[in-house]
């Protein structure tokens, strides 16, 4: 029997923060607490759950400041705010219907969906044992938008793994048909220097292009030196000053997105804007872009593959200011 998520534990309802009605719908949670583009390679899977169970309200369990995009992703109704998985989640146990983990398969996400009590439970079959026959084994190396779509798959859905799609915001773009050189990233591992963004967004400008240079609150010294290093006038500045979802729209709205491997380049997918994307740490046979109008640049062979070094990874290194450029200006070229 399903259970309704009306009755909550004192003191109060889960802090939800809401995006459609619930009404008497039970709920679908969706565990994956972490970053942005880990939110948009599970898309397919997160639209395939929202209409296997059209009767459930899918609820999506990641960090806060996820939820302008969050709400974009068709389907979902609701966040639950997560940190991490250091805590339980805000919810009663018995309280949620169906749970999916789709952060991982080790014991702290594993314990946090046990500790739901769902009915049915959507996951990896564990290391030591399949507790239900239809849960998949998990397989290193899989492409992360294949992977969780093959374990909704498991479960009855009909996910396909280059469903990633989202919802324009509602908001207008900062810069309609401007050339976004996104030069954020959370890790040193994927910071492409500073001067090679410079003469990109310089290369690019000289050729008449709108250039606009974005990243979050720690990127803004780099992004500073970039407008001042390619000579872009003040207002190009953006990083430090779009909220997620204004980053969304201004991606949605451009002509064309640059970035190392990051949220930024899983927007340009997610709508099917021109992108090259500069990777470093991450493979690319899990981590790139789904087929479209997107040019991946790296040097495997040199890869050291930690995404926590301080230092930037010498695969993303050994991409050189030409070679942006003419996969920049070939896209360009396509879109005219």
């Amino acid at each position: 029997m399903a259970r309704s998520h009306s009755s909550r534990t004192s003191p109060g309802e889960p802090p939800l923060q809401l995006f459609a009605p619930l009404g008497d719908r039970p709920l679908l949670l969706a565990l994956r607490a972490l970053k942005l583009g880990d939110l948009l390679v599970a898309v397919p899977a997160l639209k395939a759950l929202a209409r296997t169970f059209p009767d459930h309200a899918v609820v999506y369990a990641a960090p806060a400041w996820l939820a302008p995009v969050v709400r974009l992703v068709p389907g979902v109704r609701a966040l639950l705010p997560t940190g991490g998985l250091d805590d339980p989640l805000d919810i009663a146990p018995g309280l949620v219907d169906i749970a999916a983990n789709l952060h991982g398969n080790g014991p702290e996400s594993r314990g946090l969906i046990a500790a739901l009590q769902a009915r049915l439970t959507i996951r990896h079959a564990a290391p030591d044992c399949r507790i239900d026959p239809r849960e998949p084994e998990w397989v290193d190396g899989m492409p992360e938008r294949r992977r969780w779509a093959r374990l909704v798959n498991a479960f009855g859905a009909d996910a396909c793994e280059d469903d990633v799609g989202i919802d324009i915001p509602s908001a207008p773009s900062p810069a309609p048909g401007a050339v976004v050189v996104h030069i954020g990233a959370f890790y040193g591992s994927r910071q492409w220097p500073v001067e090679r963004f410079a003469a990109v967004a310089a290369g690019l400008a000289a050729s008449g292009e709108r250039v606009v240079v974005t990243g979050g609150d720690s990127d803004v010294g780099r992004a500073v030196a970039v407008v001042q290093g390619a000579e872009l006038p003040q207002q190009a500045m953006l990083a430090g000053r779009l909220a997620l979802d204004e980053l969304a729209a201004l991606v949605a709205g451009s002509r064309l997105v640059i970035s190392a491997d990051t949220g930024a380049a899983h927007l340009a997918s997610a709508y099917g804007v021109p992108s090259v994307v500069i990777f470093g740490p991450a493979p690319v046979e899990e981590w790139g872009p789904p087929p479209g109008p997107h040019i991946v640049l790296t040097d495997a062979s040199v890869r050291h593959g930690d995404a926590f070094a301080p230092d930037p990874d010498p695969a993303l290194l050994a991409v050189d200011v030409d070679a942006v450029l003419e996969a920049s200006r070939s896209l360009l070229a396509q879109e005219r």
